[in-house]
């Protein structure tokens, strides 16, 4: 027999092992308590899936993962957790290339009136279609206060050194002795998203963890986008106001022109992590490493990505990298690991650094920070941080930073350096709001359109006798800083938009709230004729600089006073604003309720899904404060 033949028949009779054909599979569900009451910001996860592969719910506790699994797979486990409850792992044969999964999770309930819960020994449950349960306790560090058989007691980790910058509500002034009003503008939302982190666990937020303006701005709203040469546009309506009928709200709206991110100029980024000790938990490092993948597979091959980590000291984990060698990037980035203490300034310092090395003349050049907050090694205090981030914003390089985690959170710090950096702050509490940060609003996140912007108000007395900034309290300018190009302001990015509402009370209603006194004015004065021949209700004024310019723009718009029915935009944002007012206990509430501002969230959300999760936050908002009232020994 010929060699050729003999070779031939023996390859097609021996067995080759041939690699496993992947397949995709979707995981889909719900995660609830055992009430029956959807939990949000639940993890959903694959244990040790590599890639990592794990979702988020929604504020309808829904879920879906995407998985990429060997086609000889016969069964997946998935693990199902959150805060505050038991987590579970469910193992799941695979009978379709869709399986539906729902998680009943069990909340970790003190029996006492306060005790320290250090372990939980595990259980075993049984669930529908015979899928067998394990579950294990994660209540290691977590004080529970509450009485027997409270479901809706708060959750407080036992080492809580969260810090927030202390925030006294803006009072009424009267237009008489104070007719102008200026602020630098907001584009925040940190505070919205830890505002949910606290009722996802069953817990009203500190009052001073609730900005107002930072709830307002974190929703989009119809505003005209930009058309001519200003890279802002003003919108303004009034309508009466839902807690208190004989005052009026005026909304301002500016608005800057959306860019498609494949329209955004090349961005030189940075990655500044922190891997310290108390990154370690889930909804830290772990959470921080799935934002930024989701933000590197946006990023094109002329943007750059440089990362730099800090605990006991700095070091460069990756050299500035084109963004087309994706795999690089990624890698570097699974590899973080947390432990060790903070070094955050040193870190600052290098990453810094390492931007202005890889500068682009005519790119976006920012330092993206990702932390909990917590400085406590060599340059910590807030004050040489924020120097230091002043002294480089000159550079042309900007700060965003991105908060992580909960009982660790310097809320007042981070929000300083982003504000001193210009750039922007936000609170990343789960994948949901990290998609919504770095990949939804990923140019309003990462490019500055119009920076040093102020906004300044001019009351007109013949038809307002007081009014009231909400919110913006730590954003309050004084009036000769509006013309005073030397004085740093809040800055804008693609697609950002800035929302501010004032409630005013109108000449001639009696006045049910206190206002600040005034003395008679003997020069300034006008004669009330002449006061009364304009029907405009406020003149708004509006300066800003291009990204590069040092002399700022004017921009002018006058308010008539013309009352019309709310545009379902209008009502939204003042349901928002009722909302934070209640949270606040503000003293100027009025009459607004929960129910009032689901009602009228209700009848303006459309099928905005942000604005669809804010009415279920109320709804959950409503049981848990129903619950710290009811529950003994509540503060």
């Amino acid at each position: 027999m010929p060699a050729l033949l003999v070779a031939l028949i023996l390859l097609a009779t021996t067995a080759i092992p041939l690699a496993p054909v992947a397949r995709m599979v979707v995981v889909r569900g719900a995660v609830s308590s055992a009430l029956g009451a959807p939990i949000a910001g639940a993890n959903v996860s694959v244990p040790g899936a590599l890639p990592p592969q794990s979702a988020q719910t929604n504020a309808s506790g829904e879920y879906m993962l995407h998985l990429t699994i060997a086609d000889t797979a016969t069964s997946i486990d998935i693990r199902a957790r959150a805060v505050g409850y038991q987590p579970v792992l469910n193992r799941v044969a695979r009978v379709a290339d869709t399986i539906v999964v729902h998680f009943v999770l069990t909340q970790q309930v003190s029996r006492l009136g306060e005790i320290v819960v250090s372990s939980v020994p595990g259980s075993t449950a049984s669930v529908a279609a015979g899928v067998t349960v394990r579950a294990t306790a994660i209540g290691s560090g977590i004080k529970l206060r509450g009485s027997s058989g409270n479901a809706a007691g708060s959750v407080r980790d036992q080492h809580n050194t969260e810090e927030y910058a202390r925030i006294e509500d803006n009072r009424f002034l009267s237009v008489a002795s104070a007719p102008l009003s200026t602020f630098s503008v907001d584009v925040d939302r940190a505070s919205y998203a830890n505002v949910r982190r606290f009722i996802n666990t069953g817990a009203l937020p500190p009052k001073d963890a609730v900005r107002i303006e930072e709830l307002l701005n974190y929703f989009r709203y119809e505003y005209q986008e930009p058309a001519g040469r200003h890279p802002v546009t003003i919108t303004t309506d009034i309508a009466a106001a839902p807690w208190n009928p004989q005052h009026r709200v005026a909304r301002v709206g500016l608005q800057t022109q959306r860019i498609a991110t494949e329209q955004l100029p090349p961005s030189n980024l940075v990655f500044l992590i922190d891997v310290s000790g108390s990154m370690m938990p889930a909804n830290k490092l772990p959470l921080v490493k799935q934002a930024f993948r989701l933000l590197v597979e946006q990023l094109r091959e002329q943007d750059r990505v440089a990362i730099v980590v800090y605990a006991g000291s700095a070091g460069l984990v990756l050299p500035s990298t084109p963004a087309s060698q994706k795999l690089e990037i990624l890698t570097a980035i699974e590899r973080l690991e947390a432990g060790g203490s903070t070094a955050g300034g040193a870190g600052i310092r290098l990453a810094y650094g390492v931007a202005k090395e890889h500068f682009q003349a005519e790119g976006n050049n920012r330092v993206i920070l990702a932390t909990d907050g917590d400085f406590n090694v060599g340059v910590s205090s807030t004050s040489e941080l924020v120097r230091f981030v002043e002294e480089r914003r000159s550079d042309g390089i900007a700060l965003t930073v991105l908060g992580f985690g909960m009982g660790n959170v310097k809320d007042s710090r981070l929000e300083q350096l982003a504000d001193k950096g210009n750039g922007n702050y936000a609170y990343v509490d789960d994948l949901l709001e990290a998609k919504k940060v770095l990949v939804r609003e990923m140019g309003a996140t990462l490019l500055t359109v119009a920076k040093d912007v102020k906004l300044q108000v001019e009351f007109n007395p013949a038809r307002v006798q007081a009014y009231r900034l909400i919110g913006y309290e730590n954003r309050l300018l004084r009036n000769e800083d509006f013309a005073d190009d030397a004085k740093d302001a809040g800055d804008m990015g693609a697609g950002h938009s800035v929302t501010a509402l004032y409630e005013i009370i109108p000449v001639g209603v009696t006045a049910n709230v206190p206002v600040g006194a005034t003395s008679p004015l003997r020069y300034q004065d006008q004669p009330a004729a002449k006061r009364g021949t304009s029907n405009e209700l406020m003149h708004v004024n509006i300066r800003y600089k291009t990204p590069t310019g040092s002399i700022s723009t004017l921009m002018t718009h006058a308010v008539r006073d013309r009352q019309r029915d709310p545009s379902a935009d209008l009502r939204f944002a003042m349901a928002v604003a009722g909302y934070g007012m209640l949270l606040r206990d503000s003293e100027f509430k009025g009459n607004i309720t929960y129910d009032v501002v689901l009602s009228l969230a209700e009848g303006s959300a459309g099928e905005d899904r942000d604005r669809l999760d804010f009415i279920s936050l109320v709804r959950a908002t409503k049981r848990v404060a129903r619950g710290v009232a009811s529950a003994p020994g509540q503060d």
